[in-house]
């Protein structure tokens, strides 16, 4: 079983109070949330910086899909989730094998989600 305890997470959420609920499960698992962001650029900007080990993508930010995101955290052999209020047929192609939590979750949702994640 994979441990949650100590794992470094980047919430990519455009909706505040959204992110906070998210941060606020994460830190109920034991993880640690190590930065977030709440659009395309500010998330790729965050990859940039690194310092974490697992993302969590809202598919949607302000608009703009997360495709970008997904791919650059791909590219960097990050393990990454998406969360979504589109279910499991909003995923980017070419990602529909990651895991997609659909929206509004549970705490339990999150840490199932997590734990298939990353194996």
């Amino acid at each position: 079983m994979t441990a949650l305890k100590g794992l470094r997470v980047l919430v990519v959420e455009d909706e505040a109070a959204v992110a906070m609920l998210i941060e606020s499960m994460l830190e109920d698992l034991g993880c640690v949330v190590v930065a977030s962001a709440t659009s395309v650029a500010e998330a790729l900007a965050r990859i940039a910086d690194g310092g974490f080990e697992f993302a969590l993508l809202d598919l949607n930010l302000g608009g703009d899909r997360v495709d970008p995101v997904a791919g650059a955290l791909s590219d960097r052999g990050l393990p990454f989730a998406f969360a979504s209020g589109y279910g499991p047929g909003g995923a980017p192609a070419g990602f529909e094998a990651v895991q997609v939590l659909a929206k509004p979750f549970r705490r339990r949702d999150l840490e199932v989600t997590l734990r298939q994640a990353l194996g």
